[in-house]
């Protein structure tokens, strides 16, 4: 296919053929794109280039790799893509300190993985150590310090889990930087400080762009080094990586559509075929399995309600942001219009629990930190609502809204570092729209439908938090997404389903590709957008 491109000269677009002899390595699609954008850019600035030249530029940018789209073949996140999705419930929601679940929960998860491997060593090799150390790269390197990761790692490293951590522990940590915190391995007390996490390169050739290795030194030598991967909604691996065996799922899916044909033909709901593939893969009973996703729900109408409590306070960082929620929802109460005061409160209630999430206190992740306001939003706004909906209808909505997420993880990603915003605030809002859909009990097709709309409109979104904080845009993202959640919904109901036009698995298709395309400044490298615009004074 002969591509035009604009000449410069008289404005025509003369056929070029330069991608016909495109590599076979190069994707056409991001050819094409950069084409396009090189010949607009030419327009604009006035600058002569050539169609051979723009061409050969083109397949250079089109062949440069972007930080998050070349993952390992060897990572099991890659891996599992290619069969039925096996995530289960306690893998999905996690309860951990903001601000970010790949650049907080997943690596105090890590040095807290790596930290019980030290305590099981044998006691000879315990006998050589001199001190443990962390080293951060990638996204975590370049925006971990807005995020807290040096005291997230720490934490761990010390044995504290992100479930149980106290926030006003890890806020201490930031006020006495220079602090030990001592640490007994066998025999041996280690103080270990922030000083023993240290922010490495942030660009590289890494198998995941949240990459970390932990080490146990002797000296200069290593006594036990391990390479971890943070990729996104509390997960983790490491290299050498194998999965726990899980039970086979009673009814396999990999996409959307053989989800909803397992519901269509045994007359299911989406919240009942996932109610019972987690009964099959993960060995647990159904009243351990509603244990846990009271808790979960407990915890999203804990987070809001804090967040709604704190009045105007200053969140840590260079932003100086003021917290609004507590404002937002004041006011809400004097909106003269019903309509208006609706969309007030779950715009406040996601403030809250997002500002929470800021603040490093604990969130839950549905399915990141950073959008760790906009599936509570829509809970705590149903629970707190002439709706009262029960704790009964809340798990049927979770595990519909995980449904959404877990293939979401399954066929693109969760992570802001892979894939931008839209992999996190998207998802958040698709996973929300399926919950509103499943708790009114909406057919299998509507709950796509709601879910599918959801996403589709936060596709390109980037991520480029201010500064490397999960502040500006995040927190006011959160209430687009809990917003968009109910218009997704509200839209899904008022037309006839079978007429949707773009199908969910196609969306979440897009969504991976997307995130590939998109380069790597606005990929929570803070180095794009108002990342890069907004002035700090």
């Amino acid at each position: 296919m002969n591509t035009p491109l604009p000449d410069k000269h008289n404005g025509s677009f003369p056929e070029v053929t330069a991608d016909s002899a495109l590599s076979s390595s190069i994707n056409r699609r991001s050819f094409l794109i950069r084409n396009a954008v090189i010949g607009a850019a030419a327009v604009m600035t006035g600058k002569a280039w050539t169609p051979e030249a723009r061409a050969a530029q083109a397949e250079k940018e089109a062949a440069a790799p972007k930080l998050g789209s070349k993952l390992s073949p060897d990572l099991d996140v890659v891996k599992r893509s290619k069969g039925p999705v096996m995530t289960v419930l306690d893998e999905f929601y996690k309860v951990g300190p903001g601000p970010s679940s790949s650049h907080t929960i997943g690596p105090m998860r890590i040095t807290y993985d790596f930290y019980q491997r030290c305590t099981k060593l044998p006691a000879d090799q315990l006998a050589k150590a001199t001190g443990l150390k962390v080293h951060l790269y990638g996204s975590l390197s370049a925006t971990g310090k807005g995020h807290g990761t040096e005291r997230a790692s720490l934490a761990g490293l010390i044995g504290k889990e992100p479930a149980t951590v106290d926030p006003l522990f890890l806020d201490s940590m930031k006020e006495k930087p220079t602090a030990t915190y001592p640490l007994k391995l066998g025999d041996k007390t280690f103080n270990l400080s922030l000083a023993d996490v240290i922010y490495d390169s942030p660009k590289g050739d890494f198998p995941h762009p949240n990459t970390m290795t932990c080490k146990l030194m002797a000296g200069d030598q290593a006594i036990l080094e391990l390479e971890y991967y943070s990729p996104g909604g509390g997960f983790y691996e490491w290299k050498g990586y194998t999965p726990p065996k899980k039970g086979a799922p009673k009814y396999p899916y990999a996409t959307m559509k053989e989800l909803r044909q397992h519901a269509e033909k045994n007359n299911l709901s989406i919240a009942q075929v996932v109610m019972a593939n987690e009964l099959a893969v993960s060995g647990k009973t159904e009243e351990q399995i509603n244990v846990f996703l009271d808790k979960i729900t407990n915890a999203m109408l804990a987070t809001v309600k804090a967040g709604l409590a704190m009045k105007d306070d200053v969140l840590p960082g260079p932003i100086k942001l003021h917290s609004k929620a507590a404002t937002v929802f004041e006011r809400a109460q004097d909106d003269k219009y019903e309509s208006d005061r609706a969309i007030a409160l779950v715009s406040a209630f996601a403030l809250a629990a997002s500002e929470e999430n800021a603040r490093g206190h604990l969130v839950i992740t549905a399915p990141t930190g950073g959008s760790a306001g906009v599936m509570p939003a829509i809970v705590y706004a149903l629970v707190n609502s002439k709706r009262k909906l029960s704790m009964e209808k809340a798990r049927e909505g979770l595990l519909a809204g995980a449904a959404i997420g877990y293939l979401c993880k399954h066929n693109a990603t969760l992570s802001g570092a892979e894939g931008g915003c839209q992999s996190e605030i998207g998802v958040a809002s698709a996973m929300s729209a399926a919950f509103i859909a499943q708790v009114h009990d909406s057919p299998p097709q509507v709950t796509e439908n709601a879910a599918e709309s959801a996403l589709e409109h936060h596709l390109g979104m980037t991520c480029d938090p201010v500064a490397g904080y999960v502040q500006v845009p995040c927190i006011e993202r959160c209430a687009f997404g809990a917003v968009k959640a109910w218009i997704a919904y509200s839209i899904a109901t008022n037309e006839i389903a079978s007429r949707h036009r773009v199908d969910l698995d196609t969306t979440i298709e897009t969504l991976a590709e997307t995130g590939k395309d998109m380069g790597a400044k606005y990929k929570e490298t803070s180095e794009g957008g108002l990342a890069a615009n907004l002035v700090l004074c």
